[in-house]
């Protein structure tokens, strides 16, 4: 293909673009490091396709596996937003808490960080309560009427209110199961893996070599230690859940344009299709000839 044939080929513009995005994407990857491993002494050997090779104790993994993942997890999310699922982002370590916060609420995605709790996908209807109970404690501060308890009542009162508010405030807006769940450490986020599974939610995961990437769906083979590599794969993800809320807005408008159309009840359609079904046979029957008058 000439030079001038490249410059009119919007495809091979396409393959440009996402040739140097993809070669962006690795670059920032591998300066945040996403490519160490743990020690060999650790490895899960059904990492080992997800693998580069070894430099002294330590595995490195093949960034390539890794761009793929991210890139496939990218897709996934866009594509869940738009048909109106949410993703809940878990990742409850030290290193991983802000960025997931930051990220999260920047995509309007919900997010669990300092603890999961046990039984919130199983047991949602127990966690939606302790929701409205956060919602009628904060309506005693918005409206003042906590001053009228008294001070070991107030006190009581606050503590629960913080208790219930630092667990659950990520998932505050959550009022059905999500679509999706990216994970943070599979082996840390163990019952939130299990109870994903149970509750049919898919799952993606950043996941290091001492990990097993058969529990989920879409590995993303990675650094799940460093600060800046979990930093980097969160903001791609979210910045994919934002395309995917900027697609269902437009599937919105677009069918709020064309406006409500009222279907017809199974009842009516097979009444229909009865009367039809009758008239048929009545139309196609020839009219009786009218009877002869007896000669006079």
């Amino acid at each position: 293909m000439s030079p001038r044939e490249r410059t009119i080929d919007p495809e091979w513009g396409r393959k440009v673009f996402a040739m140097s995005m993809t070669a962006e994407l690795v670059k920032s990857l591998v300066e945040a490091g996403i490519h160490f491993g743990h020690p060999a002494s650790r490895w899960n050997p059904k990492m080992q396709g997800y693998i580069h090779g070894k430099k002294g104790n330590i595995h490195i993994i093949d960034v390539k596996a890794t761009a793929r993942g991210l890139l496939l997890a990218k897709r996934l999310i866009t594509q869940t937003v738009a048909s109106g699922k949410d993703v809940l982002f878990v990742g409850t370590k030290r290193q991983a808490r802000n960025c997931i916060a930051e990220h999260a609420d920047r995509s309007g995605m919900h997010y669990v960080t300092e603890r999961w709790l046990g039984g919130t996908l199983t047991n949602f209807r127990t966690i939606r309560a302790r929701l409205n109970r956060l919602d009628q404690l904060d309506k005693l501060w918005a409206d003042g009427t906590i001053d009228t308890y008294s001070k070991k009542m107030k006190s009581t009162l606050g503590r629960e209110r913080t208790k219930i508010s630092q667990n659950l405030s990520g998932i505050r807006k959550m009022d059905r199961l999500p679509g999706l769940m990216f994970i943070v450490d599979t082996r840390r986020e163990h019952i939130a893996v299990k109870e994903a599974k149970k509750m049919g939610v898919k799952t993606i995961a950043l996941i290091d070599t001492d990990s097993d990437p058969d529990l989920i769906d879409l590995p993303i083979p990675g650094n799940d230690d460093a600060m800046r590599a979990i930093d980097v794969v969160v903001k791609e993800l979210a910045d994919a859940a934002i395309e995917g809320k900027q697609g269902r807005a437009a599937q919105e408008a677009k069918e709020g344009g064309d406006g409500p159309r009222r279907g017809r009840s199974s009842r009516a359609k097979f009444k229909a299709e009865d009367d039809k079904s009758d008239a048929a046979p009545a139309a196609a029957a020839p009219a009786p000839a009218p009877e002869a008058k007896p000669a006079e």
